[in-house]
């Protein structure tokens, strides 16, 4: 399973440049709005250095990780829920991620036009959502009137539904984001049907100029932007899309020298995918063995059987139990049939929730 992770932003503030850097995807990337028309997209690999270490216990054939896929879409122009630019085009794009990264431009560089004739990231923020809350407007509008003739029938799901679509229209004609009882399992699942774009999980790449990474705090537009995230419940990255770029081409020792050198403590490509796994929280857990070592990707809270299922749908389907090992317990030990002999192996019925870390043996029978 692999989190896609969509870049959203104006033209010309860097997303195709960064979306290259980060992914190696060889997006084209030039100084003029829309260089970039149809999505572009560039999968690689979610470091973990928990599978290098399973797999040298297991004596594995080969590693296989769990993935990103980045997918760099059209700049977003003011007025893009009216059609303007490439309108409805770009917005459907964004719905298809599961999470976005509002990319917004902090460098300063008169070569590269700003199509607002100005570099404001705090304001490109603003543009960006407000467009992304006036195109759920439109939908929720829509769809509010065709509830309401359900809702007379005193079916108590078409009332919910209709109450909820009120609530949420009435929070977008006032500017805000929508918010709701994520308590009420009903209310989550109605909205997630919703699919609504100002809801998604979502941070802000702030694009910077090689200076601006590790002091990007003191930069002369970074606290504008940092208040205008912190009022809209946003996680700011600072990255620069060259260094990124370097990094990418340096051996491990090599990119960790490089990094002390710029007095950077992680890659904006790590930070991502940190901030995504949590947005969507996400955990991670293992296969190993002699034929491989395999990183799996699934919701916090997910069953044994549908971890299992994300393996092959057969064990999904015929799961009898899961064999488990945690991996500081199998590290300790020194491998599976070490951490079984310990008398660390658990065995898990179909109710037991899959946690981070775990080192999974999946019994079934179809």
């Amino acid at each position: 399973m692999s989190f896609s992770c969509g870049l959203v932003g104006l033209p010309n503030v860097g997303k195709s440049t960064l979306f290259n850097a980060l992914s190696r995807g060889g997006a084209e990337a030039a100084n003029f709005p829309f260089c970039t028309i149809e999505p572009n997209t560039g999968i690689v690999a979610v470091p973990d250095k928990r599978l290098q270490v399973l797999s040298d216990m297991e004596k594995s054939g080969r590693i296989v990780p769990s993935s990103l896929k980045f997918i760099d879409i059209a700049g977003l122009v003011r007025g893009a829920s009216q059609g303007q630019g490439l309108g409805n085009q770009f917005l459907g794009h964004i719905r298809s991620v599961d999470a976005i990264a509002h990319v917004v431009r902090v460098f300063e560089n008169s070569d590269v036009v700003h199509v607002a004739g100005r570099v404001d990231p705090a304001e490109d923020l603003e543009v960006i959502s407000t467009e992304l809350m006036l195109a759920d407007l439109e939908m929720v509008e829509k769809r509010r009137d065709k509830a309401s003739k359900l809702a007379r029938s005193n079916d108590p799901d078409a009332k919910l539904e209709f109450e909820l679509l009120k609530d949420i229209a009435a929070q977008l004609s006032e500017g805000r984001r929508p918010e709701y009882d994520v308590n009420n399992p009903k209310v989550v699942d109605l909205v997630k049907s919703f699919g609504l774009l100002s809801t998604m999980p979502a941070f802000i790449c702030a694009n910077t100029d090689e200076s601006g990474v590790a002091d990007f705090k003191n930069l002369p537009l970074a606290q504008k932007l940092l208040d205008k995230a912190a009022e809209m419940n946003l996680e700011v990255i600072p990255v620069c899309a060259k260094i990124e770029e370097e990094l990418g081409q340096l051996s491990a020792e090599e990119a960790q020298m490089f990094m002390e050198e710029l007095g950077i403590k992680e890659t904006g490509l790590d930070q991502v995918i940190q901030t995504g796994y949590r947005l969507l929280d996400y955990i991670t857990f293992f296969t190993a063995g002699p034929m491989e070592s395999r990183a799996w990707t699934v919701t916090k809270g997910t069953l044994a059987p549908d971890a299992a299922g994300k393996i092959h749908t057969d064990m999904c389907r015929g799961f009898i139990r899961m064999e488990t090992v945690s991996y500081e317990d199998m590290v300790e030990c020194g491998g599976w049939n070490a951490a079984q002999t310990a008398g660390k192996l658990r065995i898990e019925g179909k109710d037991y929730v899959v946690q981070d870390g775990d080192v999974i043996h999946v019994r079934f029978s179809v």
